[in-house]
């Protein structure tokens, strides 16, 4: 088995390759002026490559991987697993007006054609309930960090409530408490727009209580910030935010710093200074378990 990783997810990867002992390499990337990508692959390849990239700002990374695929194949590769601890495009999962593209059944429809086996980390599933509902071309194994992040929080010796923004966070929400002991509560959100929403708190004794937000994802920081001012009106000591993916678009960090949300933490499957824990025991565990199944 080789695990070929990408310019911007080297330590991440190697340290993947060394946890499962496998060979590594590197994927070379040249962008022309015009925007164009040359892929090459270190040659020769093994029977097995493992294709390693989270995709996050996901449309030139897609472009890429056809090629890297297309390159694998030609060069003798026989299976092609994609490790991609982000996967981009999962919110979409209807079309909320004439003429929109379902992205998810798309990206998932074209995606599994081309790879053979599929591992990613709490994928932002809504209205399925499987991975494979999305991606039903190739095996698919959808991990989740909500236990790592129970025993990051357990580890701080923490005894304050954690708080999912809105519905959608009830599934990590719920493993995380599980995971750490801790008492939980849901809110709900009501979105206004792309970053515009409003969140109402359960009825509960917020008072002089320390607070974690709980969510999979954080991108434009609204909820968050929105979560936090509830909780800070209603006597909470403090409020921090725990994440499996640190999309932060800009100005969201500063936006939640503003808002009294310290400290955040996130995994590392987005590379961000708010990453403190690490995915790799997650990852080697579902390579592993695609090993024993073939």
């Amino acid at each position: 088995m080789l695990l070929l990783a990408f310019p911007e997810c080297l330590p991440q990867a190697r340290q993947l390759a060394e946890t499962i002992h496998c060979r590594f390499g590197e994927v070379e990337l040249h962008r022309f002026p015009d925007g164009e990508s040359l892929v090459t692959l270190p040659t020769p390849l093994d029977h097995t490559v493992v294709f390693f990239r989270g995709l996050h700002d996901p449309n030139a990374k897609l472009v890429e991987l056809m090629l890297a695929f297309a390159a694998a194949r030609a060069n003798g590769c026989q299976q092609i697993i994609l490790v991609a601890p982000y996967l981009g495009y999962m919110r979409q999962d209807i079309a909320f007006r004439s003429g929109q593209a379902v992205s998810q059944r798309v990206i998932g429809e074209w995606l599994s054609r081309q790879v053979d086996d599929l591992i990613s980390v709490d994928p932002h599933l809504h209205r399925i309930k499987r991975l494979e509902e999305a991606f039903p071309h190739c095996r698919s194994i959808a991990t989740s960090a909500a236990p790592l992040l129970g025993e990051f929080v357990k580890e701080r010796g923490f005894d304050g409530v954690l708080v999912g923004p809105d519905q959608e966070s009830r599934q990590w929400v719920e493993q995380v408490a599980s995971a750490c002991g801790c008492d939980f509560v849901i809110a709900s959100k009501e979105r206004l727009g792309d970053r515009e929403v409003r969140v109402t708190l359960p009825e509960g004794n917020y008072r002089s209580r320390a607070a974690i937000l709980v969510d999979d994802v954080i991108s434009s920081g609204r909820t968050m910030v929105e979560a936090a001012q509830q909780l800070l009106a209603r006597g909470a000591t403090s409020v921090s935010a725990l994440c499996t993916h640190a999309l932060f678009a800009p100005g969201a960090v500063e936006a939640m710093a503003n808002a009294g949300i310290s400290p955040v933490w996130s995994t590392n499957a987005i590379p961000h200074e708010t990453a403190c824990i690490d995915l790799t025991p997650l990852l080697a565990r579902a390579l592993d378990d695609l090993r024993q199944a073939s």
